[in-house]
């Protein structure tokens, strides 16, 4: 109970409520797993977002906003137990489920596929990333943390969290061994994740790494600090300036 309270706020609703004329289902509505946003023209890449632990996939439109405008296809992942979606919320079940949609992306799309993870998203991100990095071309991570258990213990020092808490969410474990470009984006005054745990993170890794300081941010309004050229500094970074994705 104490972990499902510090880590899962899903909001429940309808698919045909979340679909739109510019959001359609993905990868089919019969078959759920998130919405899709397509580039004007031919896509240079896909996106894949996962998104924080609160709400559902249908509020991340931002995401699909800017990143179509830089030519490329984003799909706003959903979880288990999120949104019209039913299952069971566990690290285990949204990193499987996340898995199938990176090999269901790759599938259908090919590359380059980046992979995009917001706060919770960013240690699913990590996780699925790593188990399927033959797929991906980079990671994204956004108010990252290393690992869980350091976030559960800055916020409940007074509870031994190391025998509360069932999932990990060990980024740092995770990434470990992986060389893929990472880009970690931290937020200067997260008061929710501090960014020194994402700090921690991005000095653990070992692949081509970029760490990008949001001033003035916090841990939920960080997207009014950033802008198209941030995103397309970004994408450049983890796809290089031959990138159709970068030539819009």
């Amino acid at each position: 109970m104490f972990q499902d309270r510090l880590l899962y706020f899903p909001e429940k609703i309808a698919a045909a409520k979340v679909v739109s004329d510019w959001l359609g289902a993905w990868p089919t509505a019969n078959e759920f797993r998130g919405l899709v946003a397509t580039p004007a023209g031919d896509a240079g890449g896909t996106v894949i977002v996962f998104h924080g632990n609160a709400g559902h996939a249908g509020q991340r439109g931002y995401y699909a906003a800017v990143l179509t405008v830089l030519g490329l296809r984003v799909i706003l992942a959903e979880y288990p137990g999120y949104g019209p979606r039913e299952g069971r919320m566990s690290e285990q079940s949204l990193v499987s489920d996340a898995e199938q949609t990176i090999i269901r992306a790759y599938s259908l799309h090919g590359g380059p596929l980046l992979i995009i993870g917001e706060s919770l998203g960013a240690a699913i991100a990590a996780a699925a990333g790593a188990r399927q990095r033959d797929k991906i071309a980079g990671l994204i991570l956004v108010t990252p943390w290393d690992r869980l258990m350091s976030v559960a213990a800055y916020h409940f020092p007074w509870l031994p969290v190391r025998w509360l808490l069932r999932d990990h969410y060990d980024s740092a474990t995770h990434l470990a061994a992986f060389e893929r470009p990472i880009l970690v984006a931290v937020a200067e005054h997260d008061s929710i994740v501090p960014a020194r745990f994402g700090r921690a993170l991005y000095g653990s890794l070992i692949a081509r790494k970029q760490l990008k300081v949001m001033s003035n941010a916090g841990h939920n309004d960080w997207k009014e600090q950033v802008d198209l050229d941030w995103w397309r500094e970004a994408v450049q970074f983890l796809l290089g300036m031959e990138s159709k994705a970068t030539q819009h």
